[in-house]
């Protein structure tokens, strides 16, 4: 995994983790759950990266 697209992942975790304590504090719960989907998206990523780099 380069560690540029590692980087990108987890900028999208962190932004994910925003949305999320956003929605929850403001109690809009549509930004809460687009939080959630974007940590679940960055973390589906990492892994896919992780599974191109184990048949290198």
């Amino acid at each position: 995994m380069s560690a540029l697209d590692k980087a990108k992942n987890k900028v999208e975790d962190l932004g994910g983790q925003a949305k999320e304590t956003s929605g929850k504090v403001t109690g809009d719960k549509s930004t809460e759950n687009e939080g959630k989907v974007d940590q679940v998206k960055a973390n589906l990523k990492d892994a896919g990266e992780k599974v191109k780099d184990a048949f290198k």
